[in-house]
């Protein structure tokens, strides 16, 4: 009798797994010719092996969007080392997440196997800190679990190449015909189990052009600090990932609107409100984007030289308010930047070696005499550190005039050079000045003693 009333009530639609809806290729318009060959490849290769495989997330929705997804991740119901062993070219990474990332040619498709639900409680395989943070999580599940455990609608979505059809659990294309951001389920649980979802939400609003739904933007201003508890290493990709869209504009100010900016990029809320750093910053960020969107490279440390430079320019004048040399000063400034930076987003060691040079560039370009300007030109930073210079002086930091003379300076042929160099004592004269002045001061000091 037990049994049977078990029965009868895993039986009703409470406890039924749920549908997804099924979006045949005439509605959606997606064809399997424009997904790569390899996620092509990683997802023909698990279905001929009997195993489920979309794929999913980003990409289906960049393609229903009309837009070329940069990668394609696959997701499948086999587990880590089933996938490892149908492909050679492939590895298992992660600690948080266990994922298989399977290499075609120069291309990678990372394959997810189907995860748990939220419902699991913690376990050996699901551990979270004391703030609802997950911080391991390699309990498995089913597809309609793993629909449910992504972030935002629009990302919950499957696609199967063989049938072109996408699986919908949770109406992600309504809410993008819709422009419209909402998260599964409630949205103060998810963003505690992983705060990096405040700034995915703003990444996403800015690059997509779509509006964050109510809900899912109330609790963000409230829960801003638990991004402190975020790896730094982690804060830096998110950030990486916002500032090369192609909308980091945009994404900065909408950090600034929802509360998100502290910490980040420290003072940049300070900066924003000041006339001068404001517009050099939305300079540097506007050029950032049209560089992106007209396929040009772009160098993360360049961009991150702009937005902390009013911080670097504040600690230099403020050492040498103090009585430190300029040079000396500028050099403590920019070590004393990095380190506090450091601690919130792990900024790599190199792009925070192209930052110094460039910043330590900006005196240097000032000086137009002698022979300064010829060894400047040989620097294998100068391009970095002429272009940071035309957006000072864009801004109104530095007189335009300097720019413009480094530009033509460039072109010049070599006589045109020699007149152009700005007149000045030569750097022996200099040097006499300084051990005279030296000299002076110590005979001062002999005959005060």
């Amino acid at each position: 009798m037990i049994r049977r009333l078990l029965g009868r009530v895993f039986s009703t639609t409470l406890f039924r797994p749920a549908k997804p809806g099924v979006i045949p290729r005439s509605e959606h318009g997606v064809s399997r010719e424009r997904i790569s060959r390899c996620a092509f490849h990683v997802t023909d290769t698990l279905q001929r092996h009997g195993h489920a495989a979309f794929v999913v997330g980003g990409a289906v929705r960049d393609l229903l969007l009309g837009r070329d997804p940069k990668d394609f991740d696959v997701a499948t119901d086999a587990r880590p080392e089933q996938v490892r062993h149908l492909f050679r070219r492939s590895r298992i990474i992660g600690r948080r997440f266990r994922l298989v990332h399977v290499m075609c040619g120069r291309e990678t498709v990372e394959v997810s196997t189907f995860r748990g639900g939220q419902d699991f409680g913690a376990s050996d395989e699901r551990v979270t800190d004391e703030h609802g943070r997950i911080v391991r999580d390699n309990v498995f599940g089913t597809q309609e679990q793993d629909a449910r455990r992504r972030d935002f609608s629009i990302n919950a979505l499957f696609y199967d190449p063989a049938s072109e059809q996408i699986w919908d659990y949770h109406h992600g294309v309504a809410d993008l015909r819709k422009r419209r951001l909402r998260m599964i389920g409630d949205p103060e649980s998810r963003y505690r189990e992983d705060p990096i979802r405040m700034l995915r939400a703003v990444r996403l609003a800015a690059s997509l052009g779509v509006e964050i739904e109510p809900d899912t933007r109330k609790p963000i201003r409230l829960l801003a600090p638990l991004l402190h508890l975020v790896p730094a290493a982690r804060l830096f990709d998110e950030m990486l990932k916002l500032l090369l869209s192609g909308h980091a504009r945009e994404g900065v100010l909408q950090l600034r609107r929802e509360g998100l900016h502290h910490g980040l990029l420290p003072m940049l809320d300070v900066i924003l409100e000041q006339p001068l750093g404001e517009r050099f910053v939305m300079l540097a960020l506007e050029d950032t984007d049209g560089r992106i969107r007209a396929d040009k490279p772009v160098s993360p440390g360049f961009l991150f030289a702009t937005l902390l430079w009013h911080e670097v320019l504040a600690a230099w004048r403020a050492g040498e308010a103090r009585g430190i040399a300029s040079i000396p000063a500028l050099h403590a400034a920019m070590d004393q930047v990095l380190q506090v930076q450091a601690e919130q987003l792990a900024i790599t060691r190199r792009f925070g070696a192209d930052m110094k040079e460039i910043w330590a560039l900006q005196p240097r370009l000032v000086q137009r005499s002698g022979r300064r300007p010829y060894r400047l030109l040989d620097h294998p930073r100068f391009r970095a550190g002429y272009d940071f210079l035309r957006l000072r002086c864009a801004s109104g930091e530095v007189d335009p005039e300097v720019g413009e003379w480094w530009r033509r300076f460039q072109h010049a042929a070599e006589p045109e050079r020699q007149a152009m160099l700005v007149k000045g004592e030569g750097p022996r004269k200099r040097r006499r000045r300084r051990r005279r002045r030296r000299r002076d001061e110590g005979e001062e000091t002999s005959a005060e003693g």
